[in-house]
């Protein structure tokens, strides 16, 4: 390099200095490169902890227990708990013992937890258990299948396999037809097609057919252990408590909506701007307890596998809940018609409102309110009303007095011809508040019921 730099002839001292800069300054340039590099690396690992602490600072605010909701709150500790059983089953998974033994097997573990984790405790217990004990009759059947196939040899291996995956197969898919088998036990039913199926088919060409399903059976095992462990120590959210406060809060959504409902009028009568909020919200409320018959179906169903916890012990009445459940139902039923009612364009006339009907409505709407949200909060602290024979007295004189209330105002809505001028709404109202203190009524004993076959404790 230093002489492509000198030009030829020149050896005075200038030269030699121009060819000791261009070599000193020649090294500094590599130095350069490399501390570029430098902060280009440091740059980069910046970002990456930025992007690192933005992630961290988004979890924390996502797990502020303080501003979100109570189910908001329990589906963030749902997924953290199903994060964390797949953590401990990969690592179980990585151990050189556990691989040695089960060899890839082991994989089922983790399908076990993905599977099987669900929301509730009751619901994970009840997955796993079906998938444990479909998998130990699929295993079963199908090594004896195998190993019978196998000693027939020949043509009649293909025969025996086909018949019996037939047999058994279709006998599975049929008893999972049957309701109580359905409701109960169709994940169990359909693990027991799949396993046996898949047994039965790879035996015939696998010498080890009994380690084959053994480490199998195994490796769910590990995986439902995990599930179970998890879903009954860190955060357990129970199907039983979900039932219970989700009974004791269609008692307060009722007890809205009759309240609401002769708000709602008085509201539109005097052309008010909150006379459509109301009624969306009592909709909203008798809707949402309309809706909720397959979500209690699952939670009873769930809260039977559940051990024993809090105040809910083995054998509880959880079939009490159901049929309270539709007794609710019917009466949001009512509700949803009696907000039709009151906001129908024919309205009473004038007179009808001066005898006394409103007055008698407001009073019945009150006492009902009054008497679901007072039913909700004794369910919810499982305690024993003592005022219940009050209330039902009440009830009764209310019905009477609006009975004979009925009657006067139908005689003032009578013209000459006969025919009723009018007022047909709230005629219609009266008959359906009639309706709805039945139904009421009937819910009072219900939950006396519940009450004494549920062991709740005096006030």
């Amino acid at each position: 390099m230093d002489r492509k730099i000198t030009p030829e002839g020149a050896g005075s001292d200038k030269f030699d200095s121009v060819v000791i800069l261009v070599n000193e300054t020649s090294v500094p340039s590599s130095n350069l490169k490399k501390n570029e590099e430098h902060k280009e690396d440091k740059h980069g690992n910046r970002q990456w902890w930025r992007g690192v602490l933005f992630l961290l600072n988004y979890v924390l605010s996502l797990l502020s227990w303080r501003q979100m909701s109570d189910g908001e709150t329990k589906r963030v500790t749902h997924s953290i708990k199903v994060g964390l059983a797949l953590v401990l089953v990969s690592l179980l998974y990585m151990l050189e013992a556990v691989h040695d033994r089960l060899g890839d097997n082991a994989m089922w573990a983790v399908m076990t937890v993905v599977v099987v984790f669900e929301f509730t405790s009751g619901a994970t217990i009840s997955k796993g258990l079906n998938r444990g004990a479909g998998t130990i009759l699929g295993c079963g059947l199908g090594s004896l299948v195998a190993l019978l196939a196998q000693e027939i040899g020949g043509a009649g291996k293909a025969v025996a396999i086909g018949s019996s995956v037939f047999v058994f197969g279709a006998a599975a898919t049929y008893s999972r037809l049957a309701p109580n088998i359905k409701k109960k036990y169709d994940y169990g039913a359909v693990i027991f097609i799949l396993t046996f199926s898949l047994v039965s088919v790879s035996g015939v060409r696998g010498d080890q057919i009994i380690k084959l399903a053994r480490d199998r059976l195994s490796s769910i095992a590990i995986g439902f252990a995990i599930c179970l462990f998890i879903a009954l120590f860190v955060f357990p959210v129970w199907a039983g408590d979900e039932l219970h406060n989700s009974l004791s809060n269609k008692f307060d959504k009722l007890a809205e909506s009759v309240e609401g409902c002769l708000e709602g009028y008085d509201s539109l009568l005097e052309g008010k701007k909150g006379a459509e909020s109301t009624r969306d919200r009592n909709r909203a409320n008798c809707l949402s307890v309309l809706c909720s018959k397959s979500s209690d179906e699952a939670f009873a169903n769930f809260a039977t596998w559940e051990p024993w916890h809090g105040r809910f012990g083995f054998y509880y009445p959880w079939k009490k809940y159901l049929h309270m459940g539709d007794s609710l139902r019917e009466l949001a039923a009512s509700l949803l018609s009696l907000t039709g009612c009151l906001q129908s364009i024919q309205q009473a006339p004038q007179e009808c409102l001066l005898i006394g009907v409103k007055e008698r409505c407001e009073s019945t709407c009150k006492l009902l309110g009054s008497t679901l949200r007072e039913l909700g909060r004794n369910i919810n602290d499982m305690k024993s009303h003592q005022q219940r024979e009050k209330n039902l007295e009440e009830l009764k004189k209310l019905r009477l007095e609006l009975c004979s209330t009925l009657a006067s105002t139908m005689k003032m809505l009578v013209n000459q011809n006969g025919a009723i001028e009018g007022g047909a709404s709230i005629t219609s109202s009266v008959f359906l508040l009639v309706e709805i203190i039945d139904k009421v009524e009937v819910i009072v004993k219900e939950t006396e019921d519940l009450e004494r076959v549920a062991d709740f404790s005096l006030k």
